[in-house]
C-alpha cells in the first residue's frame, strides 16, 4: 500500500473522488459506537476543568469580579502592547496545550471502527508520545496565525473579516491532527498538506462540515448538555473522511502479491 506521502502527492496531481454518502454512512456508524462513552467524558471532564477555572479565578480576582458578566470579556484593543503579546501567545498555547486531547477522541473512533477496545485513557493517549510535540507545534501555529490576523482585523474594525479568516483557517486545516497522527506526517507537512487535499474537494467537504455544525446546533437545542453529546460526530466525521480519502483500510494489491490465503 502506498505510503500517505505518496497518496498526497497522487492528490496534488491528480486529485481525488469523495462521495458524500459513503463519508457520511461511515461516519454515522462510528459515531453510534462511541457516542455515549465520548460523551459521558465530555461531559466529567467538562464540569471537572469548569471548576478548576473557576476556582483558580475566584482566588485570583474575587468573587465579585467573576460573577461580573463582563470579566471574562476580552476586547484586545484595551490591551497594552505586552498585555496583547500575552493575549495572542496565550490563546495559541492553551489552543495547542489541549489539540492532543482532540487527538484522543480521532484515536478512540479509530479503535471503534477497528472493533479493538477504547478506554477513558484513550483520549490522553496523544500526550504520552512522540506525537505531542507535532501535534502541539502544528496546532500552535495554526491558532497564532488566527488569533494574530483576528485580533488585527479587529483593530481595523473589520469583525467580519476576521470571523472570514478564522473559518477560512479552521476549514483548510482541519486535517492536520489525523494527517499526524495517522499518516505520520511532520506538523508543517501535515498544514500544508491539509490545505492541499480540502482545495481539491471543498465543496463536498464543506457540506460535510456544515452537517457536522448542523448537530451540534440540534445538540445545543437539546437542552443545552445534549451538545456533549454531538460533539464526538465531529471527530466520526473526520476520521471518516481522512479514512476515505486515503482509503486507508483498502490493501494495495501490489501488497498482496505472495501473501497466502490463510494471512
Amino acid at each position: 500500500m502506498k505510503s500517505i506521502s505518496d497518496q498526497i502527492k497522487d492528490i496534488k496531481n491528480h486529485g481525488y473522488t469523495l462521495d458524500f454518502s459513503n463519508v457520511f454512512n461511515l461516519a454515522f456508524e462510528n459515531y453510534k459506537k462511541i457516542a455515549v462513552y465520548a460523551g459521558l467524558i465530555l461531559l466529567v471532564f467538562s464540569v471537572f476543568f469548569g471548576v478548576i477555572a473557576a476556582v483558580i479565578l475566584i482566588v485570583f480576582f474575587g468573587i465579585d469580579k467573576v460573577e461580573n458578566a463582563k470579566f471574562l470579556t476580552i476586547e484586545p484593543q484595551h490591551l497594552t502592547q505586552i498585555q496583547l503579546v500575552y493575549y495572542i501567545f496565550g490563546t495559541a498555547i492553551l489552543s495547542a496545550i489541549f489539540s492532543p486531547f482532540t487527538a484522543g477522541f480521532l484515536k478512540m473512533a479509530d479503535s471503534a471502527q477497528k472493533d479493538q477496545e477504547f478506554k477513558v485513557a484513550t483520549v490522553f493517549t496523544y500526550y504520552k508520545n512522540h506525537y505531542f510535540l507535532q501535534i502541539f507545534l502544528a496546532t500552535f501555529t495554526v491558532a497564532l496565525l488566527n488569533v494574530a490576523i483576528g485580533t488585527f482585523l479587529e483593530f481595523q474594525h473589520l469583525n467580519v473579516l476576521g470571523l472570514a479568516v478564522s473559518l477560512f483557517l479552521s476549514f483548510f486545516t482541519f486535517l492536520i491532527i489525523p494527517l499526524i497522527i495517522f499518516g505520520n506526517l511532520k506538523a508543517f507537512d501535515a498544514i500544508k498538506s491539509s490545505f492541499i487535499i480540502i482545495s481539491k474537494q471543498p465543496a463536498i467537504l464543506l457540506a460535510l462540515i456544515i452537517t457536522i455544525i448542523g448537530a451540534m446546533i440540534v445538540g445545543f437545542m437539546a437542552f443545552c448538555i445534549g451538545i456533549l453529546f454531538t460533539i464526538p460526530f465531529s471527530y466520526s466525521m473526520t476520521y471518516a473522511i481522512y479514512c476515505t480519502i486515503f482509503n486507508v483500510n483498502k490493501e494495495d494489491p501490489i501488497d498482496s502479491i505472495g501473501k497466502s490465503d490463510l494471512e
